[in-house]
């Protein structure tokens, strides 16, 4: 199995201090739109790579499948990202 890699959120060309852990990019920038990113720069630490994604929320009514505490929210986020391209340093 593959080793999880981390990236760096940046804004405005410098890194902030939220770090996402997945093993895909696409992972780290649904966890970054989560929590209300929409223009997402992801450094991929330990590479000269900078992945960069739109992003954006939604709200939804939770599936069928979700557990209880879930459903009784009421709406929960969906994140969407489409990759824009990859930048390097």
């Amino acid at each position: 199995m593959g080793d999880k890699k981390y990236f760096v959120l940046m804004e405005n060309g410098k890194d902030t201090s939220q770090v996402f852990a997945s093993r895909q990019p696409r992972g780290a920038a649904l966890k970054a739109a989560t929590r209300g990113a929409t223009d997402i720069h992801l450094r991929e630490r330990g590479t000269k790579r900078v992945h960069v994604f739109k992003g954006e929320i939604t709200m939804v009514k939770p599936p069928a499948s979700a557990p209880a505490w879930l459903k009784k929210a009421g709406m929960i986020k969906k994140a969407n990202v489409k990759k824009q391209r990859v930048d390097h340093l």
